[in-house]
């Protein structure tokens, strides 16, 4: 199926998610400017999917309007990162607690699974980045609270924007690796509290590696 025959709001849809990931892959550098002429040339659609795109990634941080110039792609100042981390440590040490208590054994091992797989992916840095995604998605779901999800994921997004992932550290994988085993072990131990405060230190040494 080609663009021109979807639907517009799969059209902006489809727009956004383009937009998006040129600026995961710095193609859109943080604090430029988008050109919505020469990208709506580009892609070969009119202004208004790609306007409306452009409003969704505003919603999610990624894109700052501004008062007679345009939309820029946001940049992250230090207490942008600090802000962010600090509310992604809020909220998925609190899903953490939950889970410890509330998760049945096979969501239990399900989670060890993905765990297990990091292990495994500890010699492949992007392997690695695209699993340790994967477990912190899953332990949200498991906590199951669909607002947090939410914030989270919108949270995650922004961080993307940040020119230094913490797990470019040398020697942070092998740190985040060993701060997620300790995470199991207060999941399968049943200890909230424990689990709790080790997604926040996670956290901590994260934003720590990547100022």
């Amino acid at each position: 199926m080609s663009a021109m025959t979807l639907t517009p709001k799969a059209l902006y849809e489809q727009v956004a998610e383009q937009l998006r990931q040129r600026i995961f892959q710095r193609e859109l550098e943080p604090g430029s400017w988008i050109d919505e002429l020469k990208i709506a040339e580009q892609m070969g659609i009119s202004r208004t999917p790609l306007r409306e795109a452009i409003k969704v990634l505003a919603a999610e941080g990624l894109v700052t309007m501004k008062v007679r110039r345009g939309a820029y792609v946001t940049e992250m100042s230090d207490k942008d990162l600090r802000d962010v981390y600090h509310l992604l440590a809020l909220l998925e040490s609190d899903a953490a607690a939950v889970v410890a208590e509330r998760a049945t054994v096979q969501q239990l091992q399900a989670l060890q699974t993905l765990h297990e797989e990091l292990e495994r992916s500890v010699h492949d840095r992007d392997q690695f980045f695209a699993v340790n995604e994967r477990f912190h998605m899953q332990l949200l779901a498991l906590a199951d609270n669909r607002w947090r999800d939410q914030l989270v994921t919108d949270l995650r997004k922004v961080m993307k924007l940040n020119r230094h992932n913490s797990l470019l550290k040398q020697g942070r994988i092998a740190e985040s690796l060993q701060e997620h085993r300790t995470i199991m072990q207060a999941l399968h131990a049943r200890q909230p509290e424990t689990a709790r405060q080790a997604l926040q230190a996670h956290f901590a040494h994260g934003l720590e590696a990547a100022g």
